[in-house]
């Protein structure tokens, strides 16, 4: 052996093998054909919400045309342009929050509960839109609310999925000393991934809906669950906002409840993204980043996603089994997914 082999790598990578197809690199070429099935995929979305909403505000438009007609009909001493006019303000107040309807009567949008709920739905981006700020000074301090409150909201429940996945990791290691001599490792993944899909749709979907059906009396139990999953994926479209009734007791109590109920449950729908994206067979993104191209050889089965510091890369580990020629096998891997 010549001296100084000692300290010289067994196996070096002088220039990395880019995957290419069709003379383009393979994930620019998969990210193309990502961006054109998204496409696809959002135009399919505009065409069934046209087909299935168009003909319903067709019907209500002609039902508020023969209404007004019928109104002015009752009430002749009634200009059309003075109902117009009566109208546009009355929408007007109902987008900014105050519902004409029983206004005296209920309690107002911002009573401490209600500014509660108001600051939860602005931190976690749900933003229901039914209630915003009236005055010149509220819109300021929204802004900056926001810009503060939005990090330190994906900090805090970022560190308690850290932790969620402590327990979590437990059970599927439980579920590989059991069952990894009888299955493969993604089958036993799936069924850990399974089952807390289950127990978190069951707490936080099912369970809720089942609450709110109840509390909410204009509700069944399918627009309570339309409304948890509006609001946990942070859709927030606010056509479904729960203690918005004229008959609600304890409405400011009812809005921190459910305040408390969001930012929980935001909490583990991020821990089941976690379990999903610990699947590297699922996690099909990997492949429209530049990064995999590098990787030479390496099956698709093992290849995975290493988060350091925030930022999304790759990493090959050499394997400390050595062979009979003396030679060490690169495989990729996730960092932290092996157990």
């Amino acid at each position: 052996m010549e001296k100084g082999s000692e300290n010289q790598p067994l196996l070096q990578i002088t220039a990395p093998h880019l995957k290419q197809c069709c003379w383009v690199r393979r994930s620019n070429f998969l990210l193309f054909g990502t961006t054109v099935l998204y496409l696809s995929f959002l135009m399919l979305g505009a065409y069934m919400f046209w087909w299935l909403e168009y003909p319903i505000e067709m019907q209500i438009r002609d039902q508020l045309r023969l209404l007004k007609k019928e109104f002015l009909e009752v009430f002749p001493c009634v200009s059309d342009e003075g109902l117009e006019d009566l109208i546009e303000k009355i929408i007007l107040a109902n987008n900014r929050g105050v519902s004409a309807a029983n206004n005296v009567e209920t309690e107002p949008n911002w009573s401490f509960g209600q500014a509660f709920f108001f600051s939860g739905t602005v931190i976690t981006t749900i933003g229901y839109g039914h209630v915003t700020p009236l005055s010149r000074g509220g819109k300021v301090f929204c802004i900056v609310y926001g810009l503060l409150g939005i990090p330190l909201t994906l900090i805090l429940l970022t560190a308690y999925v850290e932790r969620l996945m402590i327990p979590t990791t437990w059970f599927l290691q439980f579920l590989n000393s059991k069952f990894g001599h009888l299955y493969q490792s993604f089958n036993i993944r799936m069924v850990h991934f399974a089952t807390v899909a289950t127990a978190i749709i069951s707490l936080f979907f099912l369970i809720p809906a089942a609450i709110l059906s109840y509390l909410e009396p204009d509700w069944d139990f399918l627009d309570s669950i339309y409304y948890c999953f509006i609001s946990l994926t942070t859709i927030g479209l606010g056509d479904y906002i729960p203690g918005e009734g004229t008959d609600h007791k304890l409405r400011p109590l009812y809005k921190v409840c459910v305040t408390f109920y969001l930012l929980i449950g935001l909490t583990f729908m991020m821990l089941l993204l976690a379990v999903l994206y610990g699947i590297p067979q699922l996690n099909l993104g990997i492949y429209c980043l530049l990064e995999s191209d590098e990787l030479v050889g390496a099956d698709p089965k093992k290849m995975g996603l290493s988060r350091t510091g925030g930022s999304q890369k790759y990493i090959q580990h050499t394997d400390e089994t050595t062979t009979t020629t003396g030679t060490r096998h690169i495989k990729a891997s996730s960092s932290g997914n092996n157990l």
